[in-house]
């Protein structure tokens, strides 16, 4: 087995703990609760995961998942903005309409996390193949990339890429990486998840979702 190099290797183990809890949080997450952690990934794109966070809770507290009322103007509250808050209102409310269809696959413990994720991206409009990883992460499934410009730097770093795409990749391309990423992970014997989380707070200071 190979050695995952410095410094990433002394980061690691002196934020194993953490990044393990974190993902056991992950697995906790109650399925009542799996809708705003769709949410949250279609806000968090170009807004901050904070604020993000802060609308989701006020989303939550006033269950709009129930009552499925306009949320445009929890999204521009300029306390927490969220950009495209237009667009982004409409996503809420479109996948509100067909979370239920969804709900099952997300609870078979028989289905493969390529197989959710495929799921989600059939039902889900506006969602690409980083926030359905993302999504599904967060409500603990493993073993998908969450592929964005803070991990292709890390991957590059470790030789795992040879350069870092311009712009989005193409579904087969993030596949592509994805593989490659597995593949190190086994190299190194510490999972993609963990990795992720420690790229991440690597880059933030912190172990966030």
């Amino acid at each position: 087995m190979v050695k995952l190099p410095e410094p990433w290797l002394s980061v690691y183990n002196e934020r194993l703990s953490a990044i393990r809890r974190r993902l056991q949080d992950f697995e906790e997450i109650p399925s009542s609760q799996y809708f705003y952690e769709l949410a949250f990934c279609i806000l968090t794109p170009q807004s901050s995961a904070a604020n993000a966070d802060a609308t989701i809770a006020e989303l939550t507290r006033d269950r709009f998942l129930e009552f499925g009322f306009d949320p445009t103007s929890y999204l521009r509250d300029p306390k927490h903005y969220i950009r495209f808050h237009n667009v982004k209102a409409r996503r809420l409310l479109s996948i509100r309409d067909k979370f239920y269809e969804i709900l099952p696959a997300l609870q078979n413990s028989s289905l493969k996390p390529e197989e959710k994720r495929e799921i989600v991206l059939e039902h889900v409009q506006g969602l690409g193949m980083k926030e359905a990883s993302h999504f599904l992460r967060n409500i603990g499934v493993r073993g998908l990339a969450i592929l964005d410009r803070h991990i292709f730097k890390h991957l590059l770093r470790l030789k795992v890429i040879r350069e870092i795409p311009q712009s989005g990749p193409t579904k087969k391309k993030y596949l592509e990486i994805e593989q490659r990423w597995k593949n190190y992970a086994a190299k190194v014997g510490i999972s993609i998840d963990e990795l992720d989380l420690l790229f991440w707070s690597m880059e933030t200071g912190e172990i966030r979702k």
